[in-house]
C-alpha cells in the first residue's frame, strides 16, 4: 500500500559505526549536520533493536543496550528531534528508535516524563507515513499505562487518532484502533470520543467489507465504549444494534464472535430496553449455539451475555426452554478458570427469583460443581457459586441435596475472605442453608461459627446485615448460640448497639436471637426473663454481668477454683414431676381458678423448700450466706444445684418459682433487682364478686415468696415499690 512504509516495516540493514561505545553515537545526536543526525539515529535504532554493537574489527555483544542508553540519557535528545521543524528523515529515525525503546517500562516512563507525548501526537498528522506509523506505535506502547491514557485525552489525541482510522495503510488503521481500545476505557475519553463522532467512524468500518480485517478490533473498541448509557443510546439510535445482530447471526471468526457478544452484553447491562429488542430477535437461540463452539473465549463471553440477558424475565424462561442451563452446567467442569467463573455468573442470574431455573440447575447436577467451587481462589467464582446455591436452597428438597454435598464445610473458608462481595453472598447463602438443624451442627463441627462471629466486626453495612441474619438463624439451637457467645458475639453486638451508625434492626435481631437461645446469658445481661422464656434443665444464674463482660459458660465457671463470690445457681433436676405429684388432684373449676390454685401451691412449695417465711425485721438473722458457703465447700465448686438450697432468699426463690411455673404452664416472668432482690410477675384475672365474673383484661402481679408467701402485690402500687 506504500512502498516506503513497507520498506520500514522490514528489519533495517546493519550499520557499521566507527565507535567502541554507544556514548559516541549519542553525542552525534547533538550535531547540527543533517547527514550525521540521520546516521546517528539509524545507529541508535540498531543498538536498541538488535542489542549489539559493531566495531571496525570486532563484534561486541551488549546484553543491555537499552539500559546503557538510559544511563547515557539519550531519550531527551531523541525527543528534541521530534519537533515539527526537524527534517522528516530525522523525525523518521528518531521515532523509529523511540518505538523500539518504548516497549521497555523504564523507557516509557522516561519518554512520558520528558514530555514526549505531545510532539508524538503532533506527528500523527505528519505527511510522512513512516513518521506517522512510528509515532503511533510509540503512543500505543505508552497508553498501556493508565497515566498515559489520560494524558493522550488531555493533550488532544482523540481527533488525530480518529482521523487515522480512515488511513490508506492497514497497519496505521490497526494501530489506531488498538490505541483507541486502550484509551476508551476512561469515561472522560469516551465522552470526547462520542463528541468527535467516534461511533460513526467505527460503524463506517463495520459496514465496509473491505475493512473486514479490522472488524475484530473495531468491535472491541465498540464494546469498551458501551460502558455508559449515553454511548449505548447513541449506538442504538444510529442503527448499530442491527449491524451487531448481523455479526452475531453470521458465521464468523472467534475473535469477532467474542467481541460482538461483548457488545451485546454491554447493551443489556447499560440499556435495559435493549433486552426486549434482542429477545424479539431470538438472540437467545444464537447464544445457545455459541455455547457449543470450541473457542474458550467465545464461550466465556457468551456466558456473560446469558447473564446479562437473564436480567430480563422473558429471557430467563427462553433460556430454560432452549436447554441452555444443562449446557452452562457442563461448562462448570472446564479446566479454564475464566470460563467456569463466567458460567457461574450466568447460573446466578438465571436462578435469581426463578424456582424453575433453580430446579433445572439441580436436575443437571449443577449443585455438586457449585459446592466444590466454594473452595476456589477466584473471588468472582466463589461469589457467584454462593449466590446460585442460595437461589436454589430455597426449595427444601434441593437444600437437602446441597447440604449432603458438604456445603456447610465448604462455606467456612469463604467466611474468612477479605472480598466484600464474597462475604455478602456467602453469609446470605449460609442464612438459607442454616435453617436446617443438622446443617447448623455441621457448621459448628467444621469450625464455621468463629469466622462468622468475626464478621460482626465488619464496617461494610451489607456484610454486617447478612452476618446478623446468619447469626440469628444459627442461634436457633442453644448449642450454636452458646458457642457464638463464647466467641464474643454478644459483646460485639453490645458494642454495636452503642453506635449510631452501625446499629440497625439486623444487629438488634441478632442479639435478641442469641439471648433467646441462651437464657442464662440473657438473664445475666438483661436481668429479665419473659413468660415466653422457658427455663429448662441446665439453666444457671451467674449473677448480674457488667456491661461488655462476657458471661462464662457453666463448664468454664465450674472449672474455676472455689472463690468468695456468690455461687452460680444451677437448675439441674426435673422438679416438674415432683411438683405435679404434690398437686395431683382433679379440679373441676374454671381455668383462671385452677391457675390461681396452682400458683398458690407453687408458692407454698418454694417457700417450704427455701426455709419458710421470714419476717422483714428478722431477715438479718436468716443465715443464707453461710448456708451457701457451706454448700460450695462441700461440693468444692462455685456451681450449686438449686435443689440443694434449703435457705434461700429473693433471688433463689424467684428463680425456683419461675422454673416451676414454666413446668406447669403458668405465665410468669423473672426480674432481677438490686442487692440480691428478684421477683416474679404473673398475669391473673380479677374476680368481680358483685357481677360474679372475671375481668376482661388480666392484671400484672408480683408474688411474695419471702415474707408473706402467696401474697400478690399489684404492679406499680406503693406496696410493690417498697418490695423492690
Amino acid at each position: 500500500r506504500c512502498s516506503k512504509l513497507a520498506k520500514r516495516l522490514s528489519p533495517p540493514p546493519t550499520l557499521a559505526v566507527e565507535s567502541k561505545t554507544p556514548a559516541t553515537v549519542v553525542l552525534l545526536l547533538n550535531s547540527p549536520e543533517e547527514d550525521i543526525l540521520v546516521k546517528a539515529c539509524e545507529a541508535v535504532y540498531t543498538f536498541a533493536e538488535k542489542g549489539t554493537l559493531l566495531t571496525h574489527s570486532d563484534v561486541i555483544f551488549v546484553s543491555d543496550v537499552k539500559g546503557t542508553l538510559q544511563e547515557l540519557d539519550a531519550i531527551p535528545s531523541m525527543i528534541e528531534k521530534l519537533s515539527v521543524e526537524e527534517d522528516t528523515a530525522v523525525q523518521e529515525f528518531a521515532t523509529l528508535c523511540l518505538a523500539s525503546l518504548s516497549t521497555d517500562f523504564i523507557c516509557k516512563a522516561q519518554i512520558f516524563d520528558n514530555k514526549g507525548l505531545l510532539p508524538l501526537i503532533q506527528l500523527l498528522s505528519s505527511p510522512d507515513p513512516d513518521v506517522m506509523k512510528n509515532s503511533l506505535e510509540i503512543i500505543f506502547n505508552l497508553v498501556q499505562d493508565y497515566q498515559c491514557r489520560l494524558a493522550v485525552h488531555k493533550l488532544g489525541g482523540i481527533p488525530p487518532l480518529l482521523k487515522l482510522l480512515m488511513s490508506d495503510f492497514p497497519v496505521i488503521q490497526k494501530l489506531a484502533l488498538k490505541t483507541l481500545q486502550n484509551i476508551t476505557t476512561d469515561k472522560d475519553t469516551r465522552n470526547t470520543f462520542r463528541e468527535e463522532q467516534g461511533f460513526e467512524k467505527l460503524m463506517d468500518i463495520l459496514n465496509c467489507t473491505d475493512f473486514s480485517d479490522l472488524h475484530a478490533d473495531t468491535l472491541q473498541t465498540v464494546a469498551n465504549c458501551l460502558s455508559d448509557s449515553e454511548s449505548v443510546q447513541l449506538i442504538h439510535n444510529s442503527g448499530g444494534l442491527t449491524r451487531l445482530m448481523e455479526f452475531v447471526l453470521s458465521p464468523s471468526i472467534p475473535e469477532i464472535q467474542s467481541n460482538t457478544v461483548k457488545c451485546i452484553t454491554r447493551l443489556c447491562v447499560f440499556f435495559v430496553p435493549t433486552n426486549t429488542l434482542l429477545h424479539k430477535q431470538d438472540v437467545e437461540k444464537v447464544l445457545v449455539e455459541l455455547l457449543s463452539v470450541a473457542d474458550i473465549k467465545v464461550k466465556s463471553c457468551t456466558c456473560q451475555a446469558v447473564a446479562a440477558m437473564s436480567l430480563h424475565l422473558a429471557s430467563k424462561d427462553s433460556f430454560r426452554d432452549l436447554g441452555v442451563i444443562p449446557a452452562v452446567v457442563q461448562l462448570l467442569s472446564s479446566e479454564n478458570l475464566m470460563l467456569r467463573a463466567a458460567a457461574t455468573q450466568a447460573l446466578s442470574n438465571l436462578t435469581h427469583s426463578n424456582k424453575r431455573n433453580a430446579l433445572a440447575v439441580y436436575e443437571a447436577g449443577g449443585h455438586e460443581f457449585l459446592v466444590q467451587q466454594l473452595y476456589g481462589t477466584c473471588p468472582r467464582m466463589v461469589t457467584n457459586s454462593a449466590a446460585t446455591l442460595c437461589n436454589m436452597a430455597g426449595q427444601e428438597s434441593i437444600r437437602s441435596s446441597i447440604l449432603s454435598r458438604g456445603a456447610m464445610q465448604a462455606l467456612v473458608e469463604p467466611l474468612k475472605s477479605t472480598d466484600s462481595q464474597v462475604l455478602i453472598n456467602t453469609t446470605l447463602c449460609l442464612s438459607v442453608l442454616a435453617c436446617d438443624k443438622d446443617a447448623r451442627a455441621e457448621l459448628q463441627r467444621a469450625g464455621g461459627l468463629q469466622p462468622l462471629v468475626n464478621l460482626l466486626h465488619s464496617y461494610h453495612n451489607e456484610v454486617l446485615h447478612n452476618t446478623c441474619m446468619a447469626v440469628s438463624v444459627c442461634a436457633s439451637d442453644e448449642a450454636t448460640a452458646v458457642e457464638m457467645c463464647k466467641y464474643g458475639a454478644l459483646e460485639i453486638l453490645q458494642e454495636i448497639s452503642q453506635s449510631v451508625n452501625r446499629r440497625s434492626s439486623f444487629t438488634k435481631l441478632a442479639m435478641i436471637s442469641l439471648l433467646n437461645s441462651n437464657l442464662s446469658v440473657k438473664y445475666s445481661l438483661t436481668g429479665h426473663l419473659t413468660s415466653s422464656d422457658i427455663i429448662t434443665d441446665g439453666f444457671y444464674d451467674a449473677g448480674k454481668a457488667r456491661p461488655g463482660q462476657r458471661v462464662l459458660t457453666l463448664d468454664e465457671l465450674s472449672k474455676q477454683p472455689v472463690n468468695k463470690n456468690q455461687p452460680v445457681i444451677v437448675i439441674n433436676t426435673a422438679p416438674e414431676y415432683e411438683f405435679k405429684n404434690y398437686v395431683s388432684f382433679a379440679l373441676r373449676v374454671e381455668f383462671f381458678v385452677m391457675a390461681f390454685v396452682y400458683l398458690v401451691l407453687c408458692v407454698r412449695l418454694v417457700s417450704d423448700l427455701m426455709g419458710g417465711a421470714v419476717e422483714m425485721e428478722k431477715l438479718h438473722e436468716f443465715s443464707w450466706m453461710l448456708h451457701l458457703s457451706e454448700l460450695k465447700f462441700q461440693l468444692q465448686s462455685n456451681a450449686v444445684p438449686i435443689g440443694l438450697i434449703s435457705k434461700g432468699i429473693y433471688c433463689h426463690r424467684a428463680l425456683l418459682f419461675k422454673c416451676l411455673a414454666d413446668c406447669i404452664g403458668i405465665s410468669c416472668s423473672l426480674v432481677r433487682g438490686e442487692y440480691n432482690r428478684a421477683w416474679n410477675e404473673v398475669l391473673l384475672f380479677k374476680w368481680n364478686a358483685s357481677r360474679n365474673q372475671r375481668s376482661s383484661q388480666p392484671c400484672r402481679y408480683i408474688v411474695d415468696l419471702m415474707h408473706q408467701p402467696g401474697s400478690l402485690l399489684e404492679v406499680d402500687t406503693p406496696q410493690f415499690l417498697s418490695f423492690k
